[in-house]
């Protein structure tokens, strides 16, 4: 069965968030649990967070299906020492929001490495390879430290893969892969594919047999086990860009296929299905849409 929501507002407080979702007919929804562009927020407060309990219980909505997201300003992999501790405490403290909510998952995007090369650097493609590489294993052994710091939670750390823009990593499969064998804890590791990320990093998924190949490739190299939620999106740029900016279903480089594709693979039953195209007063038509893709067996 497959639970379609999208990135709902939490303005006002969290426990609007599923009010926010009820109203577009969400079976899932991801939520930021405080301001994405501020480095601290005051702790939830007991009432807030029975609110949103009680909330997310009228709205039939079980906490697996609820994908928040970490702040933009965190980056698990940068090399300034002082700046990645902030980084880690502000992750750290995500996890334990999430908990406090009752809920199971954190997506986050992985890391960037900030490292400036020119590209007329004859050192160019090792000098490029070195940084991603320090940049993962930093990234991986700030995961391992928030997974120790949280050990008695039940949240699980989910990779977002990116469209690979600027330096940030985790738009190659062997990324994600290469994060998750460096996780001590693998149950509290998971994956989040995010479908624009996926198309524009130089994963097609345009054709069945461009999806299959692209859904082979990630069950080589991250496994279908480790798969937690998606984020289900149009691109504006076309194929292998590296730019990430998405666009609403169908009106993209990507076309309808692919999300027939998705919403007819079985391998994406049970998890989050989620929105984050660009025009929210459509988002009950789409995820309406959505489930009109599924097919009578």
């Amino acid at each position: 069965m497959k639970f379609v929501g999208a990135h709902v507002s939490a303005s006002g407080g969290v426990d609007n968030a599923p009010l926010n979702a009820i109203k577009i007919g969400a079976k899932a929804f991801a939520l930021f649990t405080k301001n994405q562009r501020q480095w601290v927020a005051k702790p939830l407060e007991e009432k807030m967070i029975e609110s949103f309990k009680a909330n997310l219980k009228k709205s039939g909505i079980e906490p697996k299906y609820v994908l928040p997201h970490d702040s933009y300003l965190i980056n698990l992999g940068n090399p300034d020492i002082e700046k990645l501790e902030k980084s880690r405490e502000a992750f750290i403290d995500e996890l334990i929001r999430c908990d406090q909510l009752g809920l199971k998952l954190l997506n986050f995007h992985p890391g960037s490495h900030l490292v400036k090369v020119g590209k007329k650097d004859p050192e160019y493609a090792d000098k490029i390879m070195e940084a991603e590489l320090n940049c993962l294993n930093l990234i991986a052994e700030s995961m391992n430290l928030a997974i120790e710091a949280t050990k008695d939670l039940d949240v699980k750390l989910v990779i977002e893969n990116t469209a690979g823009q600027g330096t940030n990593l985790g738009y190659k499969f062997e990324h994600l892969g290469h994060l998750i064998n460096k996780v001590e804890d693998k149950s509290r590791v998971g994956v989040c594919l995010d479908t624009c990320h996926t198309f524009t990093s130089g994963y097609d998924l345009r054709t069945l047999e461009a999806y299959d190949k692209t859904m082979d490739e990630f069950e080589k190299l991250v496994g279908f086990e480790y798969l937690c939620g998606m984020h289900i999106n149009d691109s504006k740029p076309k194929l292998g860009s590296r730019v990430d900016r998405h666009h609403s279903l169908g009106e993209g480089e990507i076309g309808w296929d692919a999300f027939r594709f998705i919403m007819n693979d079985s391998r994406m039953d049970g998890i989050p299905l989620v929105l984050e195209t660009i025009n929210s007063d459509i988002w009950d038509r789409e995820i309406e849409a959505l489930y009109n893709l599924i097919e009578e067996v």
